[in-house]
């Protein structure tokens, strides 16, 4: 164990604390980010009564990851909760793409391949199957 501590500042007990502190951050700034935008969204439209009896969906603009940012930027409530959603879905993303580095730094191929996968499997289905 000491030659792999040798050609490699990252041990095991350090990934560990930086990949743990990725996700303390990812999830807080998340939740941040809906509750700014949960918060935006009330004072706007608190008061409006609710129609149950008809379904109206996200709109088109919001159906994208462009039309989310562009929403979120231009401080508009739905945008900035929906943007609070995808950086909460990107933080486990970040983990694994952060492992794969972590393990290519270790020269630990075998991690390597086995963390590419598993992030493959995730992009492929965040991206709905269509990469």
């Amino acid at each position: 164990m000491a030659g792999r501590q040798g050609r490699s500042a990252w041990t095991d007990k350090r990934m560990g604390i930086v990949i743990g502190n990725l996700l303390r951050t990812g999830v807080l700034i998340a939740a941040i980010t809906v509750l700014a935008g949960g918060v935006l969204y009330l004072v706007g439209h608190g008061g409006a009564a609710p129609h149950y009896k008809v379904f109206t969906g996200e709109p088109a603009d919001l159906r994208s990851l462009h039309g989310i940012v562009r929403d979120a930027l231009g401080l508009g409530s739905r945008g900035i909760m929906e943007l609070g959603l995808l950086l909460l879905i990107a933080t486990p993303v970040a983990r694994v793409a952060f492992s794969v580095l972590v393990f290519a730094i270790q020269r630990d191929r075998l991690y390597v391949a086995v963390t590419v996968v598993v992030l493959s499997v995730l992009l492929f289905s965040l991206a709905g199957g269509r990469i």
